[in-house]
């Protein structure tokens, strides 16, 4: 195993921390043990030419493939799924009596393999039925992962991954493949837009979102950053539109103008 030094563990955690918000400082073993077989298929002594390689790449390819291997992008359908029957008995009715333009602006933040985006798809198809065709609700899925991004675009999904999906949902919205894999159906895909964004960087986004879901994210992050995302989510955030977060994660209440709603929703005022 190829060993981190002091120095060189400062350096990585600093550039990851500043350039992606994650923070890896209580994550040393961790590293050592999952990039140790990546530094020797390199030809690598030590993790300083393979720090020196992240900040060279102009591709994205590598620091990719750094954080697909040092976070874990685990996700499945129904997930929280209070948050889905929250979504669609309490916000979406809400958004049907407020929204005259039937235009709703919505975000999977951290959207991993896809499952939350296109478990949103689906929870809206069925709240709105035969008036779905009326409104505008294409999601916006974002991920800093090109490699969760495409497995994504596939919709693809093992049997393991539906297991809490009612069995009329599966057979309505999913496609079996006949290899153990189910495939989301076209009119669901067809919901949702996949596009890689860093979340520390700015956002450039022309109208606010209704709904923003980034769930399980944040426990990458550090407070301070975890603050100053939760900052920049309330300014792209329409008036009375909704925030959820992951059941693990905390916001700061005497920091947010967030309103608390119940654990891990949060909404803007009016």
């Amino acid at each position: 195993m190829v060993h981190l030094t002091d120095q060189e563990f400062h350096t990585l955690v600093e550039f990851v921390h500043s350039k992606y918000g994650i923070n890896l400082s209580k994550k040393r073993v961790l590293i050592e043990g999952r990039l140790s077989q990546t530094l020797r298929q390199k030809g690598f002594t030590s993790f300083r030419q393979y720090i020196d390689l992240l900040k060279a790449d102009r591709t994205g390819a590598e620091i990719t493939a750094f954080l697909n291997r040092i976070t874990t992008n685990h996700s499945y359908f129904a997930r929280e799924n209070e948050h889905f029957n929250y979504l669609a008995n309490t916000v979406l009715p809400y958004m049907e009596r407020t929204r005259n333009n039937r235009d709703l602006r919505i975000w999977s933040a951290g959207c991993s393999a896809g499952q939350e985006a296109y478990n949103m798809a689906m929870t809206i198809d069925q709240y709105f039925g035969p008036k779905k065709h009326l409104w505008d609700t294409t999601i916006l899925a974002t991920d800093i992962s090109m490699n969760v991004l495409n497995r994504a675009k596939t919709a693809i999904y093992p049997e393991n991954n539906l297991t809490n999906v009612p069995a009329i949902w599966k057979q309505k919205y999913f496609k079996p493949l006949g290899d153990g894999n189910y495939q989301v159906c076209d009119k669901i895909r067809k919901e949702v837009v996949f596009k890689p964004l860093n979340l520390m960087e700015p956002f450039h986004f022309i109208k606010p979102f209704d709904i923003i879901f980034c769930r399980n994210v944040m426990i990458y992050f550090d407070a301070p950053t975890t603050d100053r995302l939760i900052e920049k989510f309330y300014n792209v955030t329409a008036p009375g539109g909704y925030l959820f977060i992951g059941h693990s994660e905390v916001i700061n209440k005497e920091v947010t103008k967030y309103h608390y709603v119940q654990p891990a929703i949060y909404q803007r005022g009016v």
